[in-house]
C-alpha cells in the first residue's frame, strides 16, 4: 500500500510499504477514505519530538472497516468509523474514569507515571513516535487500529466524511479547552492560535454559550477565516499594544478564559531561539506567558497546545498573584467524542469550513511543505487516498 513515511527531520515521502495485519484479537484494519494533517504531526516533522526510524504518520483519519479480530464486538466489516488519536483499552484505572489518553495497557515499552522528557509517557497514540507506542498512523491507503472495542465510532449514512473526519481529533480537542475552561454563558474567552484547533475551540466556545470570543493570531489570512467560519473578534498577536486591547474589550479585567492553542511552536525571534538553546528547551512557552497575561484575576487558562520540554522563567509568580486555574494535556476524544458527535448531526456546527486544501495522498510531501509554511493561504489540508 502507499503511505506517507517520516524518514527523518523535514523528509517525509509517500512510499510502498506491507499492508497492516491483523495482530491481536481486538484488532481491525480500515481502509482510509479519508485523513488530514495536523499541527502535531509538525512537531515530528520538525524534530520537536524524536523518532529515529521510519514511521507512518497521520492520527486523523477515518474510514471503512475491511478486516476484525475474532475479538471485536464493537464494529464489523463494512461499517464507516472514525477514530480516535489516542489508543486506549477502554477498562484500565485512567480509562474507566474517562482519561483515555492516559490508558495504562497502550505504550508499554515508555508507559509510567513520571511524564519525563523521554520516559513515563502516556498512553499509545497513532502516529506519533515510538514514545507514544510506535503505532503506524492513517496517512495511508489501510491502517491497523488496535483496541477497537474501545475507539472507533460508527458513523451512519448521510454524513459526507469531511462533516465527521475531524471528530478524530481537533473538534473534540476544541472542546476538551472549552470544557476544562468551564466556559459559561456570558463569558469572554480569548483564545490564541487560529489554527485548526483553534478554530475548533472558537466554534466550542460560542457552542457552550460565550458572550464573546476574540481570536489572536500573527497571520492575517487565518484572522480573517476565524473572522467568516466563526464570527469572532480578532487581533494581531504581533501587536506590541495586544494585551492592552485585551483589557479594553474586557471592562480592564481580562479575559474570564485564556486558551492555549499553538503550544511549543509558536512563531519565535532571534534571541527567543537562542534562549532555547542555552537551557535545553524544545520551542517556546511564549502563549502560556500571555493567557496568564490576558486573563483576569481568578480566571481559568486552558492548555491544548502541545509542550515538549520543561522551560526556564516559568510564570507562576503572575499565576499565583492573579490566583489562576490551569489544565494542560491530551484531549479526551473518548470522553467528548459522542457530545462532539451529537453537535455536527444535529447541524449546530459545522466543521469542515476550515478546509483549505483537498490533496490525493499521493502529495503529502507537498501538502506537509505547505501546511509548515504557511503557503497558499493553508489552514486545514485532507488528504484522499482514493484521488490518487
Amino acid at each position: 500500500m502507499k503511505a506517507a513515511v517520516f524518514h527523518k527531520v523535514g523528509d517525509i515521502s509517500v512510499d510502498n510499504v506491507a499492508d497492516p495485519e491483523i495482530e491481536d484479537p481486538e484488532d481491525i484494519i480500515v481502509k482510509v477514505t479519508s485523513t488530514a494533517i495536523c499541527g502535531s504531526d509538525l512537531h515530528i516533522y520538525d524534530g520537536f519530538v524524536p523518532q529515529l526510524k521510519d514511521e507512518v504518520l497521520g492520527h486523523e483519519f477515518m474510514g471503512v472497516v475491511e478486516e476484525t479480530g475474532s475479538g471485536v464486538r464493537r464494529v464489523k466489516k463494512g461499517d464507516r468509523v472514525v477514530v480516535p488519536f489516542a489508543i486506549a483499552c477502554g477498562h484500565c484505572f485512567f480509562c474507566s474514569q474517562g482519561f483515555h489518553a492516559n490508558c495504562m495497557h497502550t505504550n508499554p515499552e515508555h508507559y509510567g507515571p513520571e511524564g519525563d522528557l523521554l520516559k513515563g509517557k502516556g498512553g499509545g497514540l497513532f502516529g506519533y513516535t515510538d514514545l507514544y507506542g510506535g503505532y503506524n498512523g492513517g496517512q495511508a491507503e489501510y491502517v491497523r487500529v488496535p483496541k477497537a472495542n474501545a475507539g472507533p465510532k460508527i458513523i451512519p449514512d448521510g454524513l459526507e466524511d469531511e462533516q465527521v473526519l475531524f471528530l478524530t481529533d481537533i473538534f473534540p480537542t476544541g472542546w476538551s479547552a472549552v470544557k476544562w475552561g468551564k466556559v459559561k454563558e456570558g463569558d469572554t474567552v480569548v483564545i490564541f492560535g487560529s489554527g485548526p484547533v483553534g478554530l475548533m475551540a472558537q466554534k466550542s466556545a460560542w457552542l457552550h454559550g460565550a458572550k464573546r470570543v476574540i481570536a489572536v493570531d500573527p497571520l492575517e489570512y487565518r484572522l480573517e477565516k476565524a473572522r467568516r467560519v466563526n464570527g469572532v473578534e480578532t487581533l494581531d498577536a504581533n501587536d506590541e499594544d495586544l494585551m492592552d486591547k485585551i483589557r479594553d474589550l474586557t471592562k480592564g479585567r481580562g479575559a474570564d478564559v485564556a486558551i492555549d492553542a499553538v503550544g511549543m511552536e509558536a512563531e519565535r525571534s532571534f534571541m527567543e531561539k537562542a534562549k532555547a538553546v542555552i537551557n535545553f528547551e524544545k520551542g517556546t512557552m511564549k502563549v502560556i506567558e500571555w493567557c496568564t497575561e490576558a486573563v483576569r484575576r481568578s480566571g481559568i487558562i486552558s492548555v491544548v497546545g502541545v509542550y515538549a520540554s520543561p522551560y526556564d522563567n516559568f510564570p507562576i509568580h503572575r499565576i499565583f498573584d492573579k490566583g489562576l486555574i490551569m489544565q494542560f494535556g491530551q484531549a479526551q476524544v473518548h470522553m467528548y467524542i459522542d457530545q462532539c458527535f451529537e453537535m455536527v448531526r444535529s447541524g449546530k456546527v459545522v466543521l469542515d469550513d476550515i478546509i483549505t486544501h483537498r490533496l490525493p495522498l499521493s502529495k503529502a510531501s507537498d501538502a506537509y511543505d505547505m501546511f509548515k509554511h504557511k503557503t497558499d493561504d493553508c489552514v486545514k489540508v485532507v488528504l484522499k487516498p482514493g484521488m490518487d
